[in-house]
């Protein structure tokens, strides 16, 4: 039988807690051996007395003393005295800083691929198949565009070409464009010789036009529209015989010239020196008659000449277009603003186009005059004070070419709409404000004009109309007027230098420079056939369209000796 275990005698403090002093007491304490005594606080962590279930000893512990090993907890992690070096090392502070954001790239993506569970849920699976299958078909069309882009733009390197170049013309010189940034002139402020025509008054209620308040574009087939060139104006004629000036051209040509390092589209210049005379003409049927759609923009058009949304197709509905609204917007009550002389190229009692022509003279030099007919459309009466008004319209014919819908963002985004006009029609828009500069007009109205139906180029309605001071939209657009009158003086110059004969300037279609031919005195005479395009590859637009713009722009062979115009016909002769 196991001997009992004795606990022995238990002192007794009278005092206070613990064990009595050993001086207040004398009792004989019958303590084992060897126990390590732990001082502490009421802070401190207490340990065991004793553990009789260790059997993970330290041997050289047990091989000394085996007994006393329960009492042994020098090695122990529960025991607050067992050391403080212990304890330092198996302290830890908890880091409170953020984990590191991972590093987005091939490598992280692979790693984290591995981190993914297995089973994945069906809907996020589905959604990544349906963006998969999308962004397939967008680059499919990505692709197909581009291989179609960079097709047509082979192609109108080689077809797009004003005049065809004969055989017989001798090139003189070629002109980059380059030398044309450099260039700068300043010619004092014109006169006015002649003011020709009558204008009607503008209706400002179309001021207020809005996508949601469109008006139908109107068709008017009883006006008249004239385009005649410079030798074929009575009035230049007659200016020219009384020495009022050296050099003679419209503003349409010269418009041409100031904006050619913006242009794209291959242009001609017919230019006769005769004495010490310099005439600037177009040739009849020319495409400075057209306006240009979408030239200067990335996205190439249709070269097929049948599609109604071909360069030379949208240059037909252009001019068409702003013919028909440069009337509409007029307050058509019979009551006009009459100038010196009547229209000079109209019969007596044809309905002619509200229009005056001002007769303007610049000088170029001590010695040069240059004179040009400019227009104006409109006049407006603010304050008892009269304002010349230029009309032009921008014309939408398909959104997916211009990335934008008018019908949605003209009401909130008008200066997007602006934006990317600018981009595509750079050419156009600085022609219309050099036109209006040198008219002096104090004012420029610009419509926005859309199709119907994107796919139907007979109807159109007038969504909205906004008006911008010349010089201040010039400078909004980087239109300089010292650069502009410098590429006309330079070319003047270089012109003068030439013999009497007939010249003419042609810009390169694929490259941005312009070169002067010297071509036969009977050149783009009656007997001289010049056609910018085989006639097989000419648009002929349906009857409906031919006969409005037929008659919008009649021929006028009554103004006056010599005074045949090229008109604008629907079918572009």
């Amino acid at each position: 039988m196991v001997g009992g275990f004795e606990v022995g005698a238990v002192p007794f403090n009278p005092d206070g807690w613990g064990t009595p002093d050993s001086s207040t007491t004398n009792l004989n304490l019958n303590l084992p051996l060897n126990v390590p005594f732990a001082p502490f606080s009421r802070s401190d962590k207490l340990g065991r007395i004793a553990d009789w279930t260790r059997t993970n000893f330290n041997n050289q512990t047990r091989a000394k003393n085996p007994s006393d090993s329960v009492f042994d907890f020098s090695n122990d992690d529960s025991n607050p005295s067992s050391g403080g070096a212990d304890d330092d090392s198996s302290f830890r502070l908890v880091d409170g800083k953020p984990p590191p954001k991972p590093r987005f790239g091939p490598k992280w993506r692979f790693q984290q691929q591995r981190q993914l569970p297995q089973r994945r849920d069906e809907e996020v699976e589905a959604r990544k198949r349906e963006a998969e299958k999308e962004r397939a078909h967008r680059d499919r069309l990505y692709n197909m565009n581009r291989s179609n882009a960079n097709n047509t733009r082979r192609e109108a390197a080689v077809l797009k070409s004003s005049v065809d170049i004969q055989p017989e013309w001798n090139m003189l010189d070629q002109i980059p464009f380059s030398t044309f940034y450099k260039l700068s002139f300043s010619v004092p402020e014109p006169e006015d010789l002649l003011l020709c025509g009558a204008l009607e008054f503008y209706d400002r209620s179309f001021d207020r036009t809005s996508p949601k308040n469109e008006r139908r574009l109107e068709r008017f087939k009883n006006r008249n529209f004239f385009k005649v060139t410079t030798t074929d104006d009575p009035v230049i004629r007659r200016l020219a015989n009384e020495d009022k000036a050296t050099v003679f051209a419209t503003d349409t040509i010269l418009s041409t010239l100031m904006c050619a390092p913006r242009s794209v589209y291959s242009w001609d210049i017919v230019v006769q020196r005769v004495g010490n005379k310099l005439f600037f003409d177009k040739r009849d049927g020319s495409q400075l008659d057209l306006l240009s759609v979408h030239e200067t923009s990335q996205e190439p058009l249709p070269e097929a000449k049948d599609d109604i949304n071909s360069a030379y197709s949208l240059g037909v509905e252009a001019a068409y277009i702003n013919q028909n609204f440069s009337q509409q917007v007029l307050i058509r009550d019979g009551n006009k603003v009459a100038f010196d002389e009547p229209n000079p190229f109209a019969n007596e009692g044809e309905e002619v186009a509200s229009v005056t022509y001002r007769y303007r003279r610049w000088k170029l030099d001590n010695d040069m005059f240059l004179v040009a007919r400019c227009e104006t459309q409109s006049v407006v009466e603010l304050n008892k004070q009269r304002s010349f008004l230029t009309l032009n319209a921008l014309n939408e014919f398909d959104p997916k070419y211009s990335g934008l819908d008018w019908r949605q963002k003209l009401e909130t985004q008008r200066g997007a709409v602006l934006a990317t006009e600018l981009k595509n029609n750079a050419n156009k828009l600085a022609k219309w404000t050099a036109q209006a500069l040198l008219a002096s007009a104090d004012m420029m109205k610009f419509g926005y004009v859309s199709r119907v139906h994107p796919r139907d180029h007979f109807n159109h309605v007038i969504l909205a109309v906004a008006g911008y001071k010349p010089r201040e939209f010039a400078t909004q657009i980087n239109l300089n007027t010292s650069n502009m009158w410098g590429i006309v003086k330079s070319i003047v110059d270089l012109c003068m230098k030439l013999n009497e004969g007939k010249y003419v300037l042609v810009k390169d279609p694929s490259k941005p420079q312009v070169r002067i031919y010297e071509v036969p005195v009977d050149a783009f005479e009656n007997d001289y056939v010049e056609e910018p395009l085989p006639e097989d590859e000419q648009v002929q637009p349906p009857t409906e369209d031919a006969e409005g713009v037929e008659a919008n722009a009649a021929t006028n062979d009554g103004g006056g000796e010599g005074s045949g115009c090229s008109s604008l016909k629907g079918n572009g002769s």
